[in-house]
């Protein structure tokens, strides 16, 4: 069962298709784990015990048959919280939808079963997915599988609990401000964040949620590269639903060598100082791709990291507020106190709020001008990145400058090295950039702290070529050779 519950999802489809197993026995194998385990994880809020032994059984008569349901036959896999699932309750962590039973899918998630998939259940994250921990007041707090006093970040959190616990093998989830890419971090799995706007966001809840138009971005943690892929290629695309969504084809990569590629990198930035083990972890992971023949080297970044923060709260105070919610209250307190709790402590990181030329909307009520000033912002610097991606193929950074951290309060500062970092800045300030300028982003296992948490990397691509960056995660993949999962 343990071989089963650890197998990729590509295997898993494969296993099943050539009758090495059948989709019942890993069903069942996966139930088995979730019943051993997710009582000290909280993973899994939502079971959907019946339904998927029941799926499992007619994925193996249609396989005896020698028909097949699509790429994923019979594979279960789990679906944050925040999407809408036909039939079985979608709370999205958020109180006034505790009991909601949706009567269509989201997108992505119709998507999955299409082809193929089985979906095994629901899986826990914070209030509205809102915070970098699991914590909302329906289900109870979700807990890292390396350490139990550990947040395993959030918003995404208790998806990246089951896949690094293997409670699941694929987790579909959202990313509004790192909330992929800092949970594969703390959980040591791998993470995707496609270009903004590649995936449909129709039925991620609260409504309001899904009704965001820029930064909010669908993407899936795995426990390989090739799954973010195969899982990229059965979600992204156009959508009746959602007409926003352009109708781009996925790129193909280029299959070059590792050799062939260049690489630019930086461990920190000056006003961002990272947790020295993670700092170690990345300057060790260039050592290796350098032993392996890389072209790499440390970028001299033009891209105004501050300026992205700035403009990522400053646009996030119009778009949160400005989309049809349950409770329009809680996401405009939400969205100051983010922005307060970012700057607390730090002086010149108040100034943040002193964007030249910008009517900046904390506390106040947004303006037409005021928004397509935020938009004139956010272009410049999507093109500075775009700029700074002409000099390499992919950027290797940090995703966060803290690894996990212990349970606490939302709010309460991280203590990194001995010092305090505001608590949004501790978690947010390499991911939320990306949020903005909306390039690709793959997150990887580099290696491990000194008391055994895991530490990630982001790569991050050129927009609208995932493929290629995917392709390129995977050469970096080979070479580091940094997974392992939990011994729970």
């Amino acid at each position: 069962m343990n071989d089963l519950t650890f197998m990729p999802v590509h295997k898993l489809a494969r296993m099943i298709q050539e009758r090495q197993t059948s989709s019942l026995e890993v069903v069942n194998a996966y139930l088995h784990k979730i019943d051993k385990y997710n009582s000290e994880l909280n993973a899994i809020c939502t079971l959907n015990t019946e339904n998927a032994l029941k799926n499992a059984k007619l994925a193996d008569e249609a396989t005896s048959r020698g028909e097949s349901w699509g790429i994923l036959h019979g594979v279960p896999i789990t679906i944050k919280d925040a999407f809408e699932t036909a039939g079985l309750r979608t709370t999205a962590g958020y109180k006034p939808l505790k009991d909601y039973i949706p009567n269509q899918d989201a997108t992505v998630v119709q998507r999955m079963r299409a082809a193929g998939a089985i979906i095994l259940g629901k899986t826990n994250l914070a209030t509205a997915s809102g915070d970098y921990q699991g914590n909302n007041e329906i289900f109870p707090r979700v807990n890292n599988p390396w350490n139990l006093n550990y947040t395993p970040g959030g918003s995404s959190s208790g998806g990246a609990a089951a896949v690094a616990a293997g409670l699941s093998p694929l987790d579909i989830c959202s990313d509004f401000g790192g909330s992929i890419r800092q949970p594969a971090h703390f959980c040591g799995i791998f993470g995707l964040k496609p270009t903004d706007r590649r995936v449909p966001t129709t039925g991620n809840l609260p409504v309001g949620v899904g009704s965001i138009r820029s930064m909010m971005t669908v993407g899936a943690l795995t426990r390989s590269v090739e799954d973010l892929r195969l899982c990229l290629s059965i979600i992204a695309g156009a959508d009746i639903r959602q007409p926003d969504i352009p109708p781009v084809p996925l790129d193909t990569p280029s299959q070059r060598n590792l050799e062939d590629l260049q690489i630019g990198w930086i461990d920190e930035i000056s006003i961002w100082t990272v947790a020295e083990d993670i700092k170690l972890a990345i300057q060790s992971t260039i050592k290796k791709l350098t032993n392996a023949g890389a072209q790499i080297e440390r970028a001299l970044l033009e891209f105004d990291f501050l300026a992205a923060w700035q403009i990522y709260y400053a646009l996030g105070t119009y778009i949160v507020p400005l989309t049809q919610t349950q409770d329009l209250d809680y996401f405009r307190h939400n969205i100051r106190f983010l922005f307060r709790e970012a700057t607390t402590g730090d002086k010149a990181l108040r100034q943040i709020s002193n964007i030249p030329n910008i009517a900046f909307p904390i506390g106040i009520n947004p303006t037409l001008k005021g928004y397509f000033e935020i938009l004139q912002e956010r272009d410049k610097l999507i093109s500075q990145m775009d700029k700074e991606l002409e000099k390499s193929d992919v950027l290797l950074c940090p995703v966060a400058i803290t690894p996990a951290f212990t349970h606490r309060p939302q709010g309460v500062a991280i203590e990194v090295d001995n010092r305090k970092v505001p608590y949004q800045m501790a978690n947010g300030a390499y991911a939320v950039p990306f949020n903005l300028t909306g390039h690709p982003v793959v997150v990887i296992p580099i290696g491990q702290t000194k008391n055994g948490l895991p530490i990630g990397m982001q790569i991050i691509g050129k927009r609208w070529q995932e493929m290629e960056l995917l392709a390129i995660a995977q050469k970096i993949t080979e070479v580091i050779q940094s997974f392992q999962h939990p011994h729970l």
